[in-house]
């Protein structure tokens, strides 16, 4: 994750589909890239089909004239390895190699990625592609990284077909070795799963009933897992035969995307790229984006990470697909900037005439460069080149919260207390109080190292491994201050209960002990002693060393301890038993960061972001306002945007931004 392609500054651009207009297009779109400020585009992610219209039939001078036109223009080129979906031939001469959903249908061709991502053929043949497109352009000098495939497992993450079916149990028989360590990981004692053969085992296709919560938590493991095989197969290949060249797939960390563990992912990658989309629907999608942008800096170790795309302005596949208001382009560029990206990329260029996609903004969209959306593009070029020095610089955070993919999937499986329970509910919560004061987060995973954070959030970590208890009790004893959710700690890797009362792994650093869940109907709302509302979930919990902070009123509970905080060791551990309305949460957490010796990056008001950046020989500090009113902030410096100094405060217009170069480091 260390190396980063030949690029100046923050890198600008996006999906590049020259295919899909005529030749002479191509000029005056090199010409408008010019104009834009663009530095690197992404070609040939769905060319397969023109790339190799026949099997091993290549036809790849268009694609080299299209690079060298870009390189005359002096614009980079990510080159996809254009394995991203089959192209109609595969499909037809090998329909075994199309997925089959849990219930057995098979999905057809006439979308993308209709492949089985355990399929032999599929692999052969894109690898075969990708060693192609590797002799050919490895030297040519526009190239400066490779793109594998791309968004893998956006649409074909779980493959339920007897192929996928053979892949999984020898994924099954190298994690548990025996048929006895499976049945006992599984539980197959219950409800006669008891397996006596490997070829009995299957996928957790649709059944009678639930099916087993194991087979299915392994099942997501083992998904993710084959996909990032596939990667590592391409990856490979440009890695043998165009060494030097960083190689990278891009990612999609947003809220809706649950299917790949991208912290395994992370350090397979010679750097880490992200596709990120608002959700139009939320009010507050500004937060969620710095929540994803925060999460996809944790998935790359801290280092600077790649925005592969995200969106002019409106995408074509949400069920109300809204414009992005004047400005909001420019803010929502610089909010991943803020967070740790050194690249701003787009999907796509230029919008489509037809396809499925053919709705979706571009940087010169259906109405041509007379639009607002283009004069934007231009701003947003101008002002990335204005901030370029903020390349290569890191962020810091005195709070780190705690993120697992398998507890995501194992506290979403089927047959829990409610079906209200969402894994990111309390993540999105917790974070978006911090984002509110003007706080930093680390997202890191549930194992890192904790030792130089003063403040650990741990919320709905639901699976917890003993060895992630361990930690953070260490930390806890060695002076650190803790905030664990409800619905953490119950189950073990294999999704078995932890005895003796919840939450399990977590009870003794907590000082608690809940009997039994006592979930609430949907419209159901209780009150605790400080005046805090709550809803969805409550626990008959009782004190076993710690405090009663708060406790209920009405409701179920009445008494009964909500809010809980335990001195443990040299530090405290607080425990929230219950949703918390809002405010409540953000009262929460202000109360934790002054005990914690958490101070935001500057004083803010709720609405306007700040965040830092730390380079060798000066700071950044980036203030975003999302607002609809002028707002003026603590800052003292250089306004890489305006050129402007900054004496005392920054004063903002709605929706405006500022980078002011602190200096010192």
């Amino acid at each position: 994750m260390t190396a980063w392609p030949h690029l100046r500054g923050i890198a600008y651009g996006g999906d590049y589909n020259p295919e899909q207009w005529p030749p002479e297009t191509w000029l005056e779109d090199a010409r408008l890239m010019q104009e834009a400020g663009v530095t690197v585009v992404s070609v040939g992610i769905f060319s397969w089909a023109l790339l190799e219209p026949e099997p091993g039939r290549f036809e790849l001078d268009w694609l080299a004239g299209v690079m060298d036109l870009l390189h005359e223009h002096g614009i980079a080129v990510d080159l996809a390895t254009g394995t991203a979906s089959p192209p109609p031939w595969l499909s037809h001469q090998h329909p075994e190699l199309l997925p089959v959903r849990a219930d057995g249908a098979r999905l057809w061709p006439g979308g993308r990625q209709a492949w089985c991502p355990s399929s032999p053929v599929f692999r052969e043949r894109a690898t075969s592609l990708a060693t192609t497109m590797a002799e050919r352009f490895a030297n040519h000098p526009a190239l400066v990284m490779w793109h594998v495939s791309n968004e893998l497992g956006g649409h074909n993450a779980h493959c339920y077909c007897d192929v996928s079916a053979a892949s999984f149990r020898g994924w099954l028989q190298r994690r548990y070795g025996d048929l006895g360590a499976l049945n006992d990981a599984w539980g197959t004692a219950f409800w006669s799963q008891h397996y006596s053969a490997w070829e009995e085992i299957l996928p957790p296709r649709i059944a009678p009933t639930f099916p087993n919560p194991t087979q299915q938590l392994d099942f997501a493991r083992f998904s993710s897992d084959e996909l990032l095989d596939h990667f590592r197969a391409e990856r490979d290949v440009l890695h043998r035969l165009s060494p030097g060249v960083p190689v990278t797939t891009n990612f999609m960390v947003m809220k809706h995307v649950r299917d790949m563990d991208y912290f395994a992912w992370g350090p397979e990658q010679d750097l880490v790229s992200n596709d990120h989309y608002l959700d139009a629907s939320d009010p507050r999608g500004h937060v969620e984006l710095a929540f994803s942008a925060d999460l996809t800096r944790g998935v790359a170790g801290g280092q600077p990470w790649f925005l592969m795309e995200h969106s002019p302005s409106a995408v074509n596949w949400q069920p109300r697909n809204l414009a992005k208001a004047p400005g909001q382009l420019r803010r929502n560029s610089l909010q991943h900037v803020a967070h740790g990206a050194d690249a701003v990329c787009f999907f796509q260029w230029r919008a489509s005439r037809a396809g499925a996609e053919k709705y979706h903004s571009g940087l010169v969209p259906h109405a041509g460069t007379d639009t607002k959306v283009w004069r934007e593009v231009v701003e947003l070029g101008r002002t990335l080149e204005a901030i370029g020095e903020v390349a290569g610089s890191m962020s810091r955070a005195d709070v780190a919260m705690l993120v697992d993919w398998s507890a995501r999937w194992a506290a979403e499986l089927d047959s829990h207390p409610t079906v209200d329970l969402a894994y990111l509910d309390q993540p999105h919560a917790l974070y978006g109080a911090l984002w509110d004061a003007g706080i930093a987060v680390d997202m890191v995973h549930a194992d890192a190292d904790l030792s130089g954070y003063r403040l650990v959030l741990t919320p709905t970590l639901y699976l917890t491994t003993d060895a992630t208890a361990a930690s953070i009790a260490s930390y806890v004893e060695h002076g650190g201050h803790v905030l664990v959710t409800y619905w953490s700690g119950i189950v073990d890797e294999n999704d078995h209960v932890r005895l003796g009362g919840y939450p399990g792994a977590f009870r003794e650093l907590l000082g608690v002990r809940t009997e039994e869940f006592f979930p609430l109907r949907p419209s159901e709302r209780v009150h605790l002693d400080d005046g805090s509302t709550a809803d969805q979930w409550t626990e008959l919990l009782r004190l076993e060393g710690a405090q009663a902070v708060a406790s209920y009123v009405d409701g179920p509970l009445v008494g009964v301890p909500a809010i809980t905080r335990h001195a443990f060791g040299e530090g405290t551990a607080w425990y929230v038993a219950t949703r918390l309305d809002a405010d409540a949460t953000s009262r929460l957490m202000s109360r934790l960061a002054t005990e914690a010796g958490v101070a935001p990056v500057v004083k803010t008001v709720p609405g306007v972001e700040v965040t830092r950046r730390h380079g060798a020989a000066a700071s950044y500090l980036f203030v975003l306002n999302h607002t609809d009113g002028v707002v003026h902030v603590p800052a003292e410096g250089v306004d890489l945007v305006t050129g402007a100094g900054v004496r005392g405060k920054i004063t903002l217009e709605a929706g405006d931004i500022a980078v002011i170069r602190e200096g010192g480091g």
